[in-house]
């Protein structure tokens, strides 16, 4: 029997030391900051649990908390249909085919704070296109000061972003596969819907997972664009988890209660993410 070569991991060793560097001991120094109170001058004192009592205690974080999962809530019920729809009437081939990727891809290469920069502008009702059409249609919209249209003008915008990173995924899992699948559909007469339900959907099962993961994350943990655009405005409408959070480690200088409020964070983004991916991943190993 051939030796077990173990050899392979040392070239994954500079890739666990950077990761170490970067995120563990971060990590480690929000855990300190967590337990401890300071007043200047680098000197700390111990505080146990009183800050992560103080942020479960506080209807502060349970309305960012709501917030933040009613985006994410809308941005998945919205993306990854539509996402799958605009896969599913994709070209296979051709000019178009490329022209269709290219214009997917686009948003996608845009920074996030361009994102909010151009919808900022977009929407204002005196020099933007959007804010000015609807004013001349005889609308009241003002993202500004109408909480409404602050949601409307968010989740437009993360569609507009992101719904591309769905269709791609789920243009892959297409692709993939095989036309035997098709060829014998159509020998059976399966309408358009059996094909959807019984070949195109279960193969897109996995490429859906990582696009419902990945979105949901990155929904959840939005900051720089509903900054950028609104500032978690109108009042306290469009504060999410990640302002408050910036707003009171950096705004109030609140290092405790902003360092256990991002380990609560962090623990209610990993604790998700592991139900959706336990949910969606059940009917594969039944």
């Amino acid at each position: 029997m051939k030796p077990w070569n173990n050899k392979a991991w040392l070239l994954v060793l500079p890739t666990l030391v950077l990761v170490a560097f970067s995120a563990v001991i971060p990590l480690m120094t929000v855990v300190n900051y967590s337990v401890q109170d300071t007043f200047g001058g680098n000197r700390f004192f111990w505080a146990g649990t009183e800050w992560y009592e103080q942020i479960l205690n506080s209807d502060r974080f349970w309305a960012a908390l709501w917030r933040s999962l009613l985006f994410s809530g809308i941005i998945l019920a919205i993306e990854i249909p539509l996402g799958v729809f605009i896969a599913l009437h994709m070209p296979r081939k051709g000019v178009w085919l490329s022209v269709c990727l290219v214009l997917m891809a686009l948003p996608l290469l845009i920074p996030w704070n361009v994102v909010g920069t151009i919808w900022q502008v977009f929407g204002r009702v005196d020099i933007g296109l959007l804010g000015r059409a609807m004013a001349e249609l005889g609308v009241n919209y003002n993202y500004v000061n109408n909480v409404g249209d602050a949601w409307v003008t968010l989740v437009v915008m993360d569609v507009w972003h992101w719904t591309s990173l769905v269709a791609l995924l789920a243009y892959a899992g297409l692709v993939s596969i095989p036309d035997a699948y098709y060829q014998a559909a159509e020998i059976d007469g399966a309408s358009r819907w059996a094909v959807f339900r019984h070949i195109q959907l279960p193969k897109m099962k996995r490429v859906l997972l990582i696009a419902v993961l990945l979105r949901f994350m990155d929904s959840f943990m939005i900051y720089t664009e509903p900054f950028v655009v609104t500032g978690g405005g109108p009042g306290n409408a469009t504060t999410f988890l990640s302002i408050d959070l910036v707003k009171m480690a950096l705004g109030q200088f609140d290092l405790g209660p902003a360092a256990a409020m991002s380990i609560i964070y962090f623990l209610i983004i990993l604790l998700l993410s592991w139900v959706f991916y336990a949910v969606m991943t059940r009917h594969d190993q039944e």
